[in-house]
Formats: structure tokens, C-alpha cells, sequence
């Protein structure tokens, strides 16, 4: 593979990336053009895409409809699971206890 037809590498801050997607994105260029634009092979342009399409997807899954909750809405949610889960927990030994005490009745 011949590098002559390659552009040298070029690095892109941050906010210069979310330039080209959005050029790109809002159909400004072609993949083509941006990357004669920024200096970049066209191959990096493709890839800015697929970063911002992944992160988003990321994003959104990790996102809950309404408005963010506070730390301590969080504390307490996480508070309220681990009380249910020993609730249960106890719920079960205590029919554990149950049956081994009726047993040693019986025997």
C-alpha cells in the first residue's frame, strides 16, 4: 500500500472534531471534502462519526427520562433495595428456623 496517496497525520482538539461532525452531520461537506477542509484522512473523518454516534448511544442508555436525581435520591434508592433484599433474606431464615425447630418436635 502506497503512503504517497496517505495525508500526514494531523491531530484535531476536541472542539475541532465536533466541527467536523457537525459539517459533516448537517451534510455542509462530504466526508471527502471535510477531510481536505481539516487536513485529516478521510478515514478520520469516519471514525469522529462513529465516536460521537457511539457516545450518544451510550448516553442515551445510560439516561432516565424526568429530571436528574440528587445524590441523596440516589443514596436513598440504593438504601430502599438493600433493606428489601435483607427483608427477604430474613423472611427466608426465619422459615428456615420455622421448619428446622418443627422438625427437631417431631423427631
Amino acid at each position: 500500500m502506497s503512503q504517497a496517496g496517505r495525508r500526514k497525520g494531523r491531530q484535531l482538539s476536541p472542539e475541532e472534531k465536533w466541527e467536523v461532525f457537525l459539517e459533516v452531520t448537517s451534510q455542509e461537506l462530504t466526508q471527502a471534502d471535510a477531510a481536505r477542509k481539516w487536513q485529516v484522512d478521510v478515514s478520520t473523518v469516519i471514525k469522529i462519526r462513529r465516536l460521537a454516534k457511539d457516545a450518544a448511544l451510550a448516553a442515551f442508555a445510560a439516561s432516565k427520562p424526568g429530571r436528574p436525581r440528587s445524590p441523596f435520591e440516589v443514596e436513598l434508592e440504593a438504601e430502599r433495595a438493600e433493606t428489601a433484599r435483607l427483608s427477604e433474606a430474613l423472611k427466608e431464615l426465619a422459615v428456615e428456623l420455622a421448619l428446622v425447630r418443627g422438625k427437631s418436635r417431631w423427631g
